[in-house]
């Protein structure tokens, strides 16, 4: 155990990594949006700075939570990947956001994906991860074969799309 942790506590040690301001959020767009790459983060709604952007990111690579790979279709591109660590820390993220929608003034537009997963129950969140190993990881990473229809990301995303279209007209 490192020796600068406040506690042994599994909270605790849970903060150590993830309790900070922007640490779940750049998670957030990772998951939820689909962002693989520094600036796509870096254009996420809060307008994270890019040097707490970068020190997010190595800590979330140095806690495993992400991998960092080079990207084949360019060079100085890198590629931020979840691995299976961040994965299990989707019904969390899905938690707060469930709280958030119960007690808090979200917009639309940012409560849409989570109404969907909420309204899907335990077997949407499943495939929403499955989806997000295959995605991150790679399909041997699936602990269940793929459902039929359309994914739980284009679901999340139509919807979103359709609170967008509400609030402007």
């Amino acid at each position: 155990m490192r020796k600068d942790v406040r506690s042994g506590c599994p909270v605790n040690l849970s903060l150590e990594i993830l309790g900070d301001r922007w640490t779940l959020l750049v998670l957030r767009d990772v998951v939820f949006v689909g962002a693989r790459h520094f600036r796509e983060l870096l254009a996420g709604p809060e307008r994270i700075s890019s040097n707490i952007l970068a020190d997010r990111l190595a800590s979330l690579v140095g806690h495993g939570l992400l991998a960092r790979s080079g990207d084949p279709g360019h060079k100085q591109k890198v590629t931020y990947s979840l691995t299976e660590r961040a994965v299990q820390l989707v019904p969390l993220i899905v938690q707060l956001g469930s709280w958030g929608l119960r007690h808090l003034p979200v917009t639309d537009e940012y409560a849409a994906r989570i109404r969907v997963l909420d309204s899907g129950g335990p077997a949407l969140l499943d495939e929403f991860m499955d989806e997000l190993r295959e995605e991150h990881i790679g399909p041997h990473a699936r602990l269940r074969p793929a459902a039929g229809g359309p994914s739980v990301r284009s679901r999340m995303e139509a919807a979103r799309v359709e609170a967008l279209a509400a609030t402007a007209g």
